[in-house]
């Protein structure tokens, strides 16, 4: 998941994290400068579901505007297996023969 806070504030008219920060106070979600910047300029580590429901309060939008989808970042079954077969089997592709004479002579050009 992409975590859009911040285009969805602006989309909003909020333009800074302190106001913001002021408002989601005004709703009676109190947070550190810390967790603010760490909410505004990144992913959170961590957000309970109730501060995720005064978030879409306050910039009256729905969850799947703050938390994008992104399918392709999930790891599938049996994905890395093919991968990984396919690279050991090159590694161990056995080397092309090349036929020699037995009398240490060598052989016409082909």
């Amino acid at each position: 998941m992409r975590w859009n806070l911040r285009l969805t504030a602006a989309n909003k008219g909020i333009w800074k994290a302190s106001e913001l920060q002021r408002s989601l106070a005004e709703h009676g979600l109190v947070i550190s400068a810390g967790k603010m910047s760490g909410l505004w300029s990144g992913q959170p580590v961590s957000l309970k579901l109730e501060d995720m429901d005064v978030i879409c309060v306050v910039l009256g939008c729905e969850i799947g505007d703050l938390l994008i989808p992104e399918p392709e970042k999930v790891h599938r079954p049996g994905q890395a297996e093919e991968t990984e077969r396919a690279v050991v089997g090159a590694e161990t592709a056995a080397p092309k023969v090349i036929p020699k004479r037995r009398d240490g002579r060598s052989l016409p050009p082909e």
